[in-house]
């Protein structure tokens, strides 16, 4: 039997839920990186990084390379730094939008009242 797309889509946005794991792939959406390279940028102990590479590198988001004793990572495709940009436009136009109602509020204008009238 075969997994319901629903069900992979929701695993999938579960592997991004993680705020260090959104950092490094922003990271490598600019280009690959060794573990060390990003440690400076996630501020976390280099255990714990490394169990967050790891669960990238399960889900296929992220693959590696190794040269010498370094091991590189980068994106497995373009596609997620697609991704954190759509979502980050998303967020900017949610926030936008709250920001909005924050003004409203602040002024003591009712929001409801102010659509009404447009």
């Amino acid at each position: 039997m075969t997994t319901p797309l629903h069900q992979l889509k929701a695993e999938f946005f579960k592997t991004l839920g993680h705020p260090m794991r959104i950092r490094v792939l922003e990271l490598l959406s600019e280009r690959e990186h060794a573990v060390g390279e990003m440690l400076p940028h996630v501020h976390a102990e280099p255990a714990h990084l490394s169990q967050q590479l790891a669960v990238l590198r399960r889900s296929g988001l992220v693959t590696t390379r190794k040269e010498g004793s370094a091991v590189y990572y980068s994106l497995a495709s373009p596609q997620v730094a697609e991704l954190l940009e759509v979502a980050r436009e998303i967020l900017t136009t949610v926030l936008a939008g709250q920001a909005e109602l924050l003004d409203y509020l602040r002024s003591g204008a009712d929001p409801e009242s102010a659509q009404a009238g447009e």
